[in-house]
Formats: C-alpha cells, sequence, structure tokens
C-alpha cells in the first residue's frame, strides 16, 4: 500500500529540514574551532577552520552526480544513502585522534550532506510547479533561516556541556531524525516510469553545451566568486571573534543576530529584481562590497585597535551575509537560463563547480589568518572585485555575441 501524501504543514517542515543540514552541519562547528585547534593541531591551530571548507569540498564534488542518481534511482534511495554515509562520517569524526582524520571525515560528511540539499529540491519539484513550487519554496526558506541563527547557539551549549565531540554526536541524531521521518512519512516522489539512467556520454555532451556557453562560463564563475565570500566569512567569523577581538563568549549571540539580519536580503531582492534586474542588481551588490572590505581595510591599517572596529565588523559581517543572499539566486538563474533543455544536469554542475572553485578560493585566506581583520579584508575585496568584473566582462561579450 502506498503512502498518503503529507500535509504541507508536515511537507514543509520536513523539507526545511532537510535543507537545514548543510547550514547545521557548518554553523553548529563553528564555537568548537578553539579546542578542536587546541586538542588537535596545537602547532597550528588555524588550521581547524579548515573543518568548515573540507565539508564545503566535499559537498560540492558530490553535487556533481546526486541530481543524476536521484533521477536514475528515485529521490528515497539517494537521500538515505547519503544520510547513511553523513552518520557514518560524523561517527569517524568524533572517533578521531587527529585533525587529518577529521577533515576527511568532514569531506565524507559533506558528500553525504548533498544528499538532502539537492534531493530536497527534488521532490519540490516533482510535487509542485509553478506559483505552488515558489510558494512552498518561500515557506521552506522562511523556516530554514531559523537554523543559521541557532546552530551556533546549540553548538556552544553543547561543548560547554560536554566538549566539542558532542557536535558530531548531535549530527547523528539530527539525521536519524530527518532520514527516519523520510522513511516513514514521505513517499517516493519518481515513479520508475519517470526515471532517467546515467548515460556518461550524455552527461559529457551536456558539460560541454554549457561550458561552450558564455553567459553560463561567467555566471558560474562570479558565483565562485560569490561562495568564496561566504566561505571566507564564515571559516574565519570565530576566530576573528576570539583572537582579534576577544568576543568568543558573545560569538553565537551575534551570529544568531546577524543571520536574522541578513534572512531579509531574499526579500529585498524580490523587491529590486524585477525592476534592476539579476545582472545589474548582482553587479552593484559586488562593488558596493568590494568598496565595504576595502574601507575596512583601510581602517584597520589606520586605527587597528580602535573601539569603534567592533561595531565596524558586526556591520561588515551582516553586509557579506546579506551580499550573499543578494546575489547567488541571481547568479544561479542567469547560469540556468540558456539550459533549460537540460535543466536537472545544469542545476547539479553549476552547484558542484561553483561551490567547489569557491572553496578552493577560500582555504588560502584561511590559512593565512594572523589575528588580524587584514587577511579577511583583503580576500574579500579580491573576490568581490573578481565577481563585479566577471559580469562587467559578461555584459560586453553578451552585447559583441549578440546574446541579448
Amino acid at each position: 500500500m502506498s503512502k498518503p501524501p503529507l500535509s504541507r504543514f508536515e511537507f514543509v517542515a520536513l523539507m526545511a529540514m532537510m535543507f537545514a543540514t548543510v547550514a547545521f552541519s557548518i554553523d553548529a562547528m563553528l564555537p568548537g574551532l578553539p579546542e578542536i585547534g587546541a586538542t588537535l593541531s596545537p602547532e597550528a591551530p588555524n588550521r581547524a577552520q579548515l573543518i568548515v571548507t573540507s565539508f564545503v569540498l566535499g559537498m560540492g564534488l558530490a553535487t556533481f552526480v546526486i541530481g543524476p542518481l536521484s533521477d536514475a534511482y528515485g529521490r528515497r534511495p539517494v537521500l538515505l544513502a547519503g544520510a547513511g554515509l553523513y552518520i557514518v562520517a560524523a561517527a569517524l569524526a568524533w572517533a578521531a585522534q587527529s585533525l587529518e582524520v577529521v577533515l576527511a571525515a568532514r569531506v565524507l560528511q559533506g558528500v553525504g550532506a548533498a544528499g538532502p540539499r539537492i534531493v530536497a529540491m527534488a521532490i519540490i519539484r516533482d510535487l509542485y510547479s509553478g506559483r505552488q513550487m515558489a510558494r512552498i519554496m518561500s515557506l521552506t526558506m522562511m523556516v530554514f533561516t531559523l537554523v543559521p541563527a541557532i546552530s551556533p547557539l546549540l553548538g556552544a551549549y553543547l561543548i560547554g556541556l560536554w566538549g566539542w565531540k558532542s557536535i558530531f554526536v548531535a549530527f547523528i541524531v539530527f539525521a536519524l531524525i530527518s532520514a527516519g521521518w523520510l522513511a516513514l512519512r514521505q513517499p517516493e516522489s519518481l515513479p520508475p516510469a519517470r526515471r532517467q539512467p546515467m548515460r556518461l556520454a550524455v552527461m559529457i555532451a551536456g558539460m560541454g553545451q554549457m561550458f561552450a556557453h558564455p553567459t553560463v562560463r561567467l555566471a558560474i564563475l562570479a558565483q565562485a566568486f560569490c561562495y568564496a565570500m561566504l566561505f571566507m566569512m564564515i571559516s574565519l567569523v570565530q576566530p576573528v571573534y576570539d583572537q582579534v577581538f576577544d568576543a568568543n563568549d558573545s560569538f553565537p549571540m551575534w551570529f544568531a543576530v546577524v543571520s536574522m539580519v541578513a534572512a531579509s536580503a531574499s526579500l529585498l531582492n524580490a523587491l529590486l529584481v524585477v525592476r534592476l534586474g539579476m545582472r545589474r542588481l548582482a553587479s552593484i551588490a559586488f562593488a558596493g562590497q568590494a568598496l565595504c572590505s576595502a574601507a575596512v581595510t583601510l581602517l584597520w591599517l589606520v586605527a587597528p585597535g580602535n573601539s569603534a572596529m567592533f561595531a565596524v565588523f558586526i556591520f561588515w559581517q551582516a553586509s557579506v551575509f546579506f551580499i550573499t543572499g543578494l546575489t547567488i539566486g541571481n547568479l544561479n538563474a542567469i547560469a540556468m537560463e540558456p539550459m533549460g533543455h537540460i535543466a536537472g544536469m545544469a542545476a547539479s554542475v553549476i552547484g558542484s563547480v561553483a561551490t567547489v572553485a569557491g572553496a578552493v578560493f577560500a582555504m588560502p585566506v584561511g590559512l593565512v589568518f594572523d589575528g588580524t581583520l587584514l587577511p579577511l579584508s583583503a580576500g574579500l575585496t579580491a573576490v568581490n572585485l573578481g565577481a563585479w568584473a566577471t559580469l562587467v566582462f559578461m555584459r560586453h561579450v553578451e552585447q559583441r555575441l549578440g546574446l541579448r
């Protein structure tokens, strides 16, 4: 007997929990970075921030194949397999005695987390379309925005009670609940008759079409710069609070406040994108953030010990998260627009390449952190200038080729 469909309320809650896997897996780790660095890498504690980017790297690599796998074998098997890998990887990280093993486990955990991230979107697409799909996505994102706000608070609470390894136990419990909920309640949304076998030759041909199109190539590059901006800030935000401002105790609270403020970016984007257009809005946002980051660099060079710098950093942190919310969706839409005939595969490739490249761009900045704002501010200035220049170049290329 087939399972009855979920109520809209339960479906939105379940999909929000699936999307929340990534945010919870990253943000809950942040309060534990100092203790992890001191325990597993005392000679170079700054290496602990690789726990963030290694997870993102694994997730980005897996994103390439998760979509096609779910098209071939169904949503539930792929999602549950990803949850199983995520749980095993979290257990390995819990048992690890070296930072290298933790980082390897985090890469595997990222691979597993790609299942909930990608397949949840596919399930929504299977069951809803048009305005109903947009409504479900909006409701899901409203619930999801609470997760980045509370994750560091929960992580700090668990660390205070049982130490940093307890965070990995929380990951296991979270995945067991979400996967069990889906297994017991959510019917398979892709019947066998609609499944499509994976064909390597078709995938290679589709990738060739994507990277042959200048708009798609440049949109992916701009999105990679945007992800790099986000990953740089996330990987270094806790060390900045701790080592630069000696405000580690207040970090979870400030992170929650900033996350809630940044969540309004999607509302502003909805108001502005129709008037300004996706590329122009993103260009303005990147140019503004490049100026903001350059100003922070200058302020730090002129008055590094000024008491107002903490307030400046809070505003800057909020602006980075806000700009990310204002641009990533638009850049993804720009890249997807010419690829409607291979939309499913294009979504996987775009997400994979942009995420992996963003993580690679961000890693060196995290590793050269020196207890000041300069590596972060210089890195963010560079990637925002890169994103802005990419979009300007895109406009000239499209005009020359008559694409718009």
